[in-house]
């Protein structure tokens, strides 16, 4: 397990160096002079190109690259060229916002997905399994942009049940210990900023698990068809188990494999791709930053905040792989 481990963590580095290669080439190939946007349109040639060899724009594209790659792996992702911030410092700040949103919108996918696929597959061709695989299908088929935009039209705007953007209101922020609104509430007794921080996160966990929930169903009810048929699942029945045992006990769990794989997965997706759902609902994370970054074309900060979210995905990736023989012991890494 120690050798596998090791292994895959020294694989991740070609990884990182393509997504950061990858990144630079598309940042410098495809958006606006940075110095152009910081000085305006009305900018002088002389300016614009002062401004350049002060930000190091002028040196031939493979220099900027290496020096990036040496500022990289000595620690340092540089400093904003629009806000002069460092990105490090930005990206933990904001890093724990992401995080809660996305562990928020996995386990909401999680448990609906389980429930949904559950269902779906111990009702095969019922009322309940096409009910099921309905919700699953428009949890695919609809944007999530546009899903949290109807939610805040809904529940914000018409019935004024919950806020429409933010993490939390302003002057409620509990005390900070790990940046996490809901465990730091918790932590400090702060009841009342519980639940606010609860209120402002709820409808952008739902919009952003509900690809997530679609996929796990989808995905529980496959293997939970193939696994009900098999003959530990009659042996167990035969013996006079109660249903719900058979189903959770003997059933689902050696049908976990697959749908801790599509878990983990998202689990990865969700924290990379929270982008859409930050901006619409103004969520103070990562994705929010990189659009910002990406609209003034600030190359540090797309940078620095796409390369941490590939080391996140792999990481998760490799943690999913290693719960596989918890989960199964048949499963030997080598």
């Amino acid at each position: 397990m120690g050798k596998y481990i090791l292994r895959r963590l020294l694989l991740l580095i070609p990884v990182l160096f393509g997504v950061s290669l990858a990144t630079f080439v598309v940042m410098h190939s495809f958006t606006t002079d940075p110095a152009t946007i910081i000085l305006g349109e009305h900018a002088t040639v002389d300016r614009v190109e002062a401004l350049r060899e002060e930000l190091g724009l002028n040196k031939p594209i493979y220099v900027q690259f290496s020096d990036y790659l040496g500022n990289t792996l000595s620690g340092d992702l540089g400093k904003s060229v629009i806000t002069k911030t460092s990105i490090s410092a930005e990206l933990m700040k904001r890093f724990p916002a992401t995080v809660e949103l996305a562990v928020s919108a996995v386990c909401i996918a999680s448990v609906l997905g389980l429930i949904l696929g559950i269902v779906s597959a111990v009702k095969q061709n019922t009322v309940l399994d096409y009910g099921a695989m309905g919700v699953a299908l428009l949890g695919v088929s609809m944007p999530i942009f546009w899903l949290g935009l109807m939610m805040i039209i809904l529940f914000s705007v018409t019935l004024g049940w919950l806020p429409a953007s933010g993490r939390i209101t302003i002057g409620m922020a509990p005390d900070t210990i790990t940046g996490l609104y809901l465990l730091d509430a918790l932590l400090t007794g702060n009841m009342e900023a519980l639940w606010d921080a609860f209120r402002h996160l709820l409808m952008p966990a739902l919009a952003l698990g509900s690809y997530s929930t679609a996929i796990i169903a989808r995905m529980t009810r496959a293997t939970m068809l193939e696994t009900i048929r098999q003959d530990y699942v009659r042996t167990a029945r035969a013996k006079g188990l109660k249903e719900s045992v058979v189903i959770v006990k003997h059933a689902l769990r050696n049908a976990l494999i697959p749908i801790v794989t599509v878990i983990g997965l998202q689990m990865g997706a969700l924290l990379g791709g929270a982008v859409l759902t930050e901006t619409v609902f103004s969520w103070p994370g990562i994705g929010s930053y990189v659009v910002e970054g990406i609209m003034v074309s600030d190359y540090p900060r797309v940078q620095g905040a796409v390369l941490l979210i590939g080391t996140i995905f792999v990481m998760v990736n490799l943690i999913v792989d290693i719960l596989y023989s918890y989960l199964d012991p048949r499963i030997q890494h080598s």
